[in-house]
């Protein structure tokens, strides 16, 4: 199979890795890719957030097969017009998609679905929004409704850092994202993720993650896109990721297909978990960032031919092949993240660690210069590793790191400490 897939992050590498070990990949193409990469695929340079350059390009190329990375592309409908040129494609349709690209449009589904989430409140006007909050008080959490990039999510413990990112949202901090505002209760408990692929008919569960939101060590600081995670979650018991799948999954997918937009693709359900109770924090409509540089560790091959099957919508054969093992992946991140940071630092080392099947660096954010690598993101490496234990994993991950030679990032040095 010729296969192509969009994105350039380090969850792209880790799907481009799982799915250069299938004997069926005969070659591999993502686009635009980054420096990592480029040593395992080629790369190709062009919009993938337009639909027709995107289906111009899998034209030319004779692609078999197309797997849609981030969410952005998602949500312009580029899974729809690769559909509707023929194309295999793993990811959902701009419709479906709404599940991420937009807060309210998920809480009106969860409450068609009965899935237990948040209370909320959609706000189009600043001042309401701001009366809101002086109303129920803090702890609240304001949500940006539109997509950005992880970040329009304000987890205020006091009121003036409520009404201060109501200010921020409605005065553009976060673009077009921020024009419509959610505000919800304060949930207390623990996060975890579920990933589950859907081929609009069948689900399938595909592992459970833990990932680390903020920058700081302790989880304290702003919010990021994650600094690390590990797979799989303890607190996510096999008992609650049931109940999960019972009341918010299956549920939501049900109310999707009813309304005309059955989902396809891989659904990532972030769970608080309180007292043995899941409750839906959010959606997304990819695989999550970190969390798949641990899933397509621990998946490897297999990865592949189960979301061919979610695209050929045949889920109800598949099955997933879990080892009794345990992967965790540590970010390292520019100086400065997730504020201003510098981009162009030289990264050495990387050519002495190890790069094998329990030890890998995916990277995030990062382009070749001759010989050099240099950071170009704010995540810039996913310092990934397996073990029998998560002790064992977290082992290995940290002593890679150590091998790192980059004065100019830095990374959390307790990824794991929850579930360790």
């Amino acid at each position: 199979m010729n296969i192509l897939i969009l994105g350039s992050g380090g969850r792209e590498h880790a799907l481009a890795w799982a799915v250069k070990q299938n004997p069926k990949c005969d070659r591999l193409i993502v686009a635009p890719g980054n420096a990592g990469i480029a040593q395992i695929a080629e790369c190709a340079s062009f919009d993938i957030e337009n639909g027709a350059e995107v289906v111009d390009f899998a034209s030319e190329n004779a692609i078999d097969f197309v797997i849609v990375g981030p969410e952005a592309p998602l949500a312009v409908g580029v899974a729809d017009r690769l559909r509707e040129a023929g194309f295999l494609t793993f990811g959902p349709s701009e419709a479906a998609a709404r599940l991420e690209s937009s807060k309210s449009f998920t809480k009106e589904i969860c409450v068609a679905a009965n899935a237990p989430t948040a209370g909320y409140g959609h706000f189009t006007d600043a001042e309401a929004a701001k009366a809101h909050i002086r109303e129920n008080g803090a702890p609240i959490v304001v949500k940006a409704d539109g997509l950005a990039a992880g970040k329009g999510v304000i987890v205020a413990m006091d009121e003036q850092t409520a009404l201060d990112a109501i200010d921020d949202m409605f005065g553009g901090a976060f673009g077009g994202a921020g024009a419509e505002v959610v505000i919800e209760e304060f949930m207390e408990g623990e996060e975890a993720s579920l990933f589950v692929l859907v081929d609009g008919e069948e689900v399938l569960s595909v592992g459970t993650a833990q990932d680390h939101k903020r920058v700081g060590e302790g989880d304290t600081g702003l919010n990021t896109g994650g600094m690390g995670a590990y797979s799989p979650a303890p607190v996510l018991s096999a008992e609650i990721e049931a109940k999960a799948m019972e009341e918010i999954v299956k549920p939501t997918m049900r109310v999707m297909k009813e309304r005309g937009m059955p989902y396809q693709g891989v659904l990532y359900a972030g769970l608080m978990i309180k007292d043995g109770e899941p409750r839906l924090v959010e959606y997304n409509v990819r695989f999550g960032d970190p969390e798949c540089q641990v899933l397509m560790m621990r998946l490897g091959a297999q990865a592949l031919d189960l979301m061919q099957a979610v695209a050929e919508g045949r889920l109800v054969e598949a099955q997933v092949n879990w080892a009794d093992d345990h992967a965790m992946t540590v970010v390292m991140a520019a100086n400065g993240y997730p504020g201003s940071y510098e981009k162009g630092t030289e990264i050495k080392g990387l050519g002495d660690l190890p790069s094998d099947s329990m030890n890998y660096v995916f990277h995030a954010g990062t382009k070749a210069e001759g010989a050099a690598v240099l950071a170009s993101g704010g995540r810039v490496l996913n310092v990934t590793a397996r073990g029998a234990s998560l002790q064992e994993a977290r082992d290995r991950a940290y002593a890679m790191v150590e091998g790192v030679d980059w004065p100019g990032g830095f990374y959390r040095k307790d990824i794991g400490w929850r579930a360790l």
